[in-house]
């Protein structure tokens, strides 16, 4: 009898122990590793565009001039905003990824979380500002009319010039909501999904013209030596707008400070020389049949 209490006693010692250093063990060990793990993980800044508004950004399929995977795609998107979005990843050391939207989609997917910020040649309106945050200014864009070269509206000198004149824009845009009404007598159609699907319309003369910004307009005539560019820029034709309508900025969720500030901060170490010359390569290296 005495043997085997003692063989029992033994016994719920021994699994006591056990259990013991099993509650020791798993802390010390799996976690340190798991957060090990997290701790070296880099971040990433998931970036949403069209992937459809040269020279601000395109899609392409090939990674071509140092283009970017679109997410969950095969193509690729490379443009001023892809530059912009390679510069401040690199600048805040976190990993890059490019998600494609539909233009109105952009501004609920930044409210949504769903991305982090959007960089699309978004100007930073009242409208815009009570749904997102904006960074400072990555780009200043000058309104600009773009018609065909031999189109009765070529010459035109200011806005008056144009009166009369059938047009469109891209959706739920300064250009479209403000400056079309600005055109005396014009015959405003519906807007379009993109500044692509605009240029095509001009191109193909379904619409005497369209209103949008000098780098759209410069890429689209550097693409179709058929189209022209008219900018009424500081003249008293020029088109009504104000500062925040040719400021182009990067939206992020409301309340989202340490991320704006980071951008800021990549953005203040720039200059206008920085953006221009950018620009310019953008221009030069866009895809043809972005505006074809």
């Amino acid at each position: 009898m005495k043997r085997k209490l003692a063989f029992a006693l033994a016994l719920v010692l021994l699994v006591g122990c056990m259990f013991v250093g099993c509650g020791k063990a798993s802390p010390s060990t799996t976690p340190d590793a798991d957060t090990s793990d997290v701790s070296s993980a880099r971040k990433v800044l998931r970036v949403a565009m069209e992937c459809a508004y040269a020279p601000y950004n395109w899609t392409q399929s090939s990674d071509a001039n140092g283009a970017v995977l679109i997410k969950d795609s095969n193509s690729y998107a490379y443009g001023y905003d892809v530059m912009m979005a390679k510069k401040i990843a690199e600048a805040l050391d976190m990993d890059l990824e490019i998600y494609k939207q539909d233009w109105d989609s952009l501004v609920p997917a930044v409210m949504a979380g769903t991305v982090d910020c959007v960089i699309a040649g978004q100007s930073i309106t009242s409208d815009r500002l009570q749904s997102v945050d904006f960074s400072e200014p990555y780009y200043y864009a000058s309104i600009v009319t773009l018609v065909r070269a031999d189109s009765k509206f070529s010459n035109a000198a200011s806005v008056a010039d144009l009166s009369g004149a059938t047009c469109t824009s891209q959706l739920n845009t300064v250009w479209y909501d403000t400056c079309l009404p600005q055109i005396p007598d014009a015959k405003i159609q519906p807007a379009q999904e993109s500044a692509g699907n605009a240029i095509v319309a001009v191109s193909a003369g379904r619409v005497d013209l369209m209103v949008t910004d000098e780098p759209t307009a410069l890429a689209a005539c550097a693409a179709n030596p058929d189209l022209k560019m008219l900018n009424f820029s500081g003249t008293d034709g020029d088109f009504n707008v104000s500062e925040e309508e040719i400021n182009i900025g990067i939206s992020l969720q409301k309340g989202n400070d340490e991320l704006k500030d980071a951008i800021n901060g990549v953005l203040s170490t720039m200059t206008v020389d920085d953006y221009t010359a950018m620009m310019q390569e953008a221009i030069k290296v866009q895809p043809l049949s972005e505006v074809e």
